[in-house]
């Protein structure tokens, strides 16, 4: 018989794992100034770059799509166990995601969640989050702008885990989650998108300023 508190803890530890901000952790053993008060404001990869610190950007992006797929994969190793259902899963992968752009153990300011985001979709289908990730890639490649690939990989995501997965199937509540994260990162990037309306958005590859 399912146990409704081990469910709910399952999300709220998602959560927990989802409010690690690894640009204020990295930035802090990098010695660098806390994200929130340069650049964006924005605590992800992109606002860390901005101090010069290519090592300490990546290893921004690396830890936070990494707590995404951790989350939810660990969540699937021990549903059978736990006796964790679709929604379970389906919530833990939203959880994770909504801890980095609401994160508890930082007054709730969090990032974007592009990489929590891509993170989440390959620990819910590797097909699912390559596809999503090669949106990402060829928007990005062909505009240049990091922001336009994100809203962009948004839009699909939700499409590509429809056909993966259907509406009526064990696995489609991870739709639901799906649009929802991608209704959020829609949400979190409409500076940038009026920065893309107005043509004052950053391209890849341009300089940006530094951080005092």
């Amino acid at each position: 018989m399912t146990n409704p508190l081990i469910n709910i803890a399952a999300v709220f530890i998602a959560y927990l794992i989802g409010s690690l901000s690894f640009a204020v952790i990295v930035s802090k053993l990098f010695g660098l100034p806390d994200p929130h008060t340069y650049g964006s404001g924005n605590p992800g990869a992109t606002n860390v770059l901005r101090t010069g610190k290519k090592s300490a950007a990546i290893l921004t992006l690396a830890g936070d799509a990494a707590k995404g797929w951790f989350a939810v994969w660990i969540a699937q190793q021990y549903a059978a166990e736990f006796q964790l259902g679709p929604i379970t899963l389906a919530c833990v992968a939203l959880a994770v995601f909504l801890g980095h752009l609401f994160p508890v153990f930082f007054k709730f300011k969090g990032g974007k969640g592009v990489a929590t985001a891509a993170g989440i979709l390959l620990a819910i289908q590797p097909w699912l989050g390559l596809a999503t990730l090669a949106t990402w890639v060829i928007i990005a490649f062909f505009f240049r702008y990091s922001s336009l690939a994100a809203l962009a990989a948004s839009v699909f995501a939700p499409f590509y885990t429809f056909l993966l997965f259907g509406i009526d199937t064990p696995r489609s509540p991870y739709l639901f989650a799906v649009i929802v994260m991608c209704a959020l990162l829609v949400w979190r990037h409409q500076e940038n998108m009026t920065n893309l309306l107005n043509g004052t958005e950053t391209r890849l590859g341009a300089k940006k300023p530094a951080a005092e």
